[in-house]
């Protein structure tokens, strides 16, 4: 059932089937959508409505999008939902993480090739077994442009959680007990940035039968924090910008000559 008043508009995003292309780019911050756009050639806006911000341009002569998803995963799986309603197949989140093993440090990025699935989202999809797992062939992607551009970056997993002060306060929550608990589990089996987002794309990537990875700037380390390690604050999102741009290129090229 589509509720939108303009039935050909998904309710929520305000897109219509072929006014986004195959590859969408997915931040979290509307705000971000122009920026990225940027990067296409002949963008233009398509849509503002609610958090989601839709914008379409081409790279390599091919239709691609951003469209933003505001924060956590219910949000960012109705965006995905509506979007492949429209056409999309392949995206690519690109967002910000706060770096959980001290060699992750402030200004890299953090290409995740799973999630812990610590949300709500994902769980209203699948069972709690069943894993969130980013698309080798995205993830493939990601890692190639990352080298070629070469930009410090991290593979790994990303811990997933729907409160960002139970993460960076958890002391004072009455569920302290087990937040601080699953934070040093995450830790010691070596999970490398904590989010909002990917496990809830993974999830419902899967579900669809359509392509996602994910990757992030790293704003700060909250572990480096702890031990008195140097530990800057880094908002400038362009490297992951354009390592998921280059990564779309690369798909596009390679699917061209296959």
């Amino acid at each position: 059932m589509n509720y939108s008043e303009d039935p050909s508009r998904q309710y929520h995003i305000q897109v219509a089937k072929g006014e986004v292309g195959r590859y969408v780019i997915l931040p979290g911050d509307p705000k971000r959508c122009e920026k990225i756009a940027a990067h296409f050639d002949d963008a233009r806006l398509i849509a503002d409505s609610r958090e989601y911000v839709t914008w379409t341009g081409t790279l390599e002569g091919e239709k691609v999008s951003v469209t933003s998803t505001g924060i956590g995963g219910p949000s960012a799986s109705i965006a995905m939902e509506e979007l492949v309603k429209c056409g999309a197949d392949t995206f690519i989140r690109v967002g910000t993480c706060g770096g959980m093993q001290t060699d992750v440090m402030s200004g890299d990025v953090v290409i995740a090739n799973a999630a812990v699935r610590m949300e709500g989202t994902s769980r209203e999809y699948a069972p709690i077994e069943y894993p969130a797992v980013a698309d080798h062939e995205v993830l493939f992607a990601l890692i190639g442009a990352a080298k070629k551009l070469r930009l410090p970056f991290h593979v790994g997993v990303s811990e997933c959680k729907d409160s960002f002060y139970g993460q960076h306060n958890p002391g004072i929550m009455p569920v302290s007990y087990e937040l601080e608990n699953k934070w040093e589990a995450w830790i010691r089996m070596g999970a490398k940035a904590s989010e909002m987002e990917s496990a809830a794309l993974f999830t419902v990537a899967q579900f669809l039968r359509v392509r996602c990875g994910s990757l992030f700037l790293v704003v700060a380390n909250q572990e480096r924090e702890k031990r008195g390690m140097e530990n800057p604050v880094v908002h400038d999102t362009e490297p992951p910008i354009r390592i998921a741009v280059e990564a779309i290129r690369q798909m596009i090229l390679k699917e061209k000559q296959s």
